[in-house]
């Protein structure tokens, strides 16, 4: 089964440009793959702009999302892989959606216990009359 992330993203990222807002991701800079310039990297994580006047060439694929931007005036190529992006949102509203790592997990969830049995007592004590 393919992975939900890329879906919500590209989503949500034309939710955002449709809106005419900032598209910004919250990306895991310290993860495998990920190709930023490091100098903007703070805590571990960076924060991109990929508003349509900001990048060049954006692909949001299914396993990678690339496009090309100045970073303190220096055209550069950034790649990403898909799990490494943490979060996506609205620069003006701050309305998006975080992603967790179960996300992209494909164990099913969690059967749901019926109602009925939560709302179960304890059967009580009962008396028989024997002869």
């Amino acid at each position: 089964m393919t992975a939900l992330r890329p879906y919500l993203i590209r989503a949500i990222y034309e939710w955002i440009v449709d809106n005419d807002m900032t598209p910004y991701i919250l990306v895991d800079a310290e993860s495998e793959g990920v190709n930023i310039p490091r100098q903007f990297v703070q805590d571990g994580r960076i924060v991109l702009n990929l508003h349509p006047e900001a990048v060049v060439n954006l692909l949001m694929g299914n396993e990678e999302l690339s496009f090309q931007a100045r970073f303190g005036g220096t055209p550069t190529q950034v790649q990403l892989p898909i799990h490494t992006i943490q979060a996506i949102y609205a620069k003006e509203t701050g309305k998006g959606m975080v992603f967790d790592e179960e996300m992209d997990s494909d164990s099913p969830p969690p059967e749901p216990t019926p109602a009925k049995e939560k709302e179960k007592k304890p059967k009580r004590p009962t008396l028989k009359v024997v002869k």
